[in-house]
C-alpha cells in the first residue's frame, strides 16, 4: 500500500508510522538522549512540560514495563529493546492547581520524540493496551501523574516473525481525508 500525501510535509511525518515488527539490536544511549531532548522541546501549557519518561532498558526495568503490557500487544512489544512509559503530572507545579492539558501536552512530547526516533533510523509504537495500575505498583509512582502510553522503541526486525495476524496488519494505516478531519474552515 502506498500512502498518498496531498500536501507536502515534512519526510519524518511522511515516513513515520506504528510498526510491531522490532530487532532485538540495543539501542544506543546517545539515541535514548537525543530522544528525551526532543520530547524536552515540545511546547507545552504555560511552558509547564508536564511530561516524565520512565525508561525500561536493563533486564529488571523492561520486565515491569513488559509486566503491564496486555498479552496482546506483549506478543509483538517483548522485541523492543527499550519501553518507554510516559506519565504526565496532574497539576500545575507553580500553584498545585489542575492541569487540564497535561496528557494533551505529553502527547506533543511523544510526537517529538517519535519524529526524532524516526529522523534516528529508530522505530516507535506507542500502546494502550497496558495496565496503568501495574505500572503504578512496578515503578511506585504515585498518584500525581497519568499514566499516558507505554512506547516501544528499537530498529525494525522482521515482519515474518511476527504471528501471522499481525504480519497482515505490518504497514501503514490509513489516514482519513482533511475534509473527514477538519469539521469547519477549510
Amino acid at each position: 500500500m502506498t500512502r498518498q500525501f496531498h500536501h507536502e510535509i515534512i519526510e519524518p511525518i511522511q515516513n513515520r508510522w506504528s510498526p510491531r515488527a522490532f530487532s532485538t539490536q540495543a539501542v544506543n544511549d546517545q539515541d535514548i538522549l537525543a530522544l528525551m531532548e526532543a520530547a524536552r522541546y515540545a511546547p507545552s501549557c504555560f511552558n509547564e512540560q508536564p511530561w516524565r519518561f520512565i525508561i525500561a532498558r536493563q533486564a529488571d526495568t523492561l520486565e515491569k514495563a513488559r509486566g503491564a503490557l496486555t498479552d496482546k500487544n506483549r506478543r509483538w512489544a517483548d522485541k523492543a529493546p527499550v519501553l518507554i512509559v510516559v506519565l504526565a503530572r496532574k497539576n500545575f507545579e507553580k500553584n498545585n492547581e489542575p492541569n487540564r492539558w497535561h496528557t494533551f501536552d505529553a502527547g506533543t512530547a511523544w510526537g517529538f520524540l517519535a519524529l526524532e526516533a524516526q529522523q534516528r533510523g529508530l522505530i516507535t509504537h506507542a500502546m494502550g493496551g497496558f495496565s496503568p495500575e501495574a505500572v503504578h505498583k512496578a515503578f511506585s509512582v504515585n498518584d500525581e501523574y497519568t499514566i499516558v502510553t507505554i512506547i516501544a522503541v528499537g530498529y525494525m526486525g522482521d515482519s515474518d516473525e511476527l504471528p501471522e495476524d499481525l504480519r497482515e496488519k505490518e504497514r501503514p494505516g490509513t489516514r482519513k481525508s482533511l475534509t473527514e478531519l477538519v469539521l469547519a474552515g477549510l
